[in-house]
């Protein structure tokens, strides 16, 4: 029986180190002895879901070009749009996009990420618990027993046993895959593109992402993977 797969991908921002209490600051900075450490601090709070927020998912089916991306429009009526048959749904506030995101993974037997075991999926849990919101799914399944969560890092570094890991960039580049970066944005660019209120850029960049995950998939599916082995 085939299973229902979906690719996804989150863009993340991180909080504003102005935004933390005292404590919390003093806590963050504690190991930054120079300006330069304490910038690289400041811009790293994008990769914790306790000191950032989800600003947009992207969702895409591996057996259709059937694509949805919810993305965050702060304080405005949550509105539809389609483009090159993509759907894109803004949502007012996190909560509400991850509402969202939710009532879309359910159909899917498995689901399909690029790093997302480290990142993408425990980030998920962890903000719905924060915005009160129980998770549908269970995301984190174990590795070594289910099949519910292709983990292409993991696979791609047969669970750990190469000695380092590379980017979603350098594999597309490897198997001649068109990288998500090749117009120009990268992550990077996100938390300045949700302040300069460029919402549908990140979400299209998103959408990119989960493009050439899918691609290396295909790849990975069809030249490395030995199904049930």
């Amino acid at each position: 029986m085939t299973m229902a797969k979906v690719i996804f991908d989150i863009e993340t921002v991180g909080r504003d180190m102005g935004s933390f209490d005292e404590f919390t600051q003093e806590y963050l900075l504690k190991y930054a002895k120079t300006d330069e450490e304490a910038q690289l601090v400041k811009d790293s709070l994008s990769f914790y879901p306790v000191t950032a927020q989800i600003v947009t998912i992207a969702m895409l089916e591996a057996e259709s070009e059937k694509a949805f991306v919810c993305y965050q429009v702060p304080g405005q009526q949550p509105e539809r749009v389609v483009e090159n048959g993509a759907e894109y749904f803004s949502a007012s506030n996190e909560k509400q996009l991850l509402e969202l995101f939710w009532s879309k993974i359910g159909k899917y037997d498995q689901f399909i990420t690029f790093n997302g075991r480290a990142f993408d999926c425990s980030f998920i849990m962890v903000r719905s618990a924060i915005n009160g919101l129980r998770a549908s799914k269970n995301l984190m399944p174990d590795r070594y027993r289910s099949s519910s969560h292709i983990d292409l890092m993991e696979k791609l570094t047969f669970l750990g046993a190469t000695r380092r890991k590379f980017s979603l960039h350098m594999w597309c580049h490897a198997f001649g895959i068109k990288s998500p970066k090749a117009e120009g944005i990268s992550g990077l660019d996100v938390k300045d593109l949700f302040k300069d209120g460029r919402f549908l850029d990140i979400a299209r960049y998103c959408l990119r992402d989960v493009a050439a995950t899918k691609e290396l998939f295909l790849y990975w599916d069809k030249y490395i993977n030995f199904p049930g082995s």
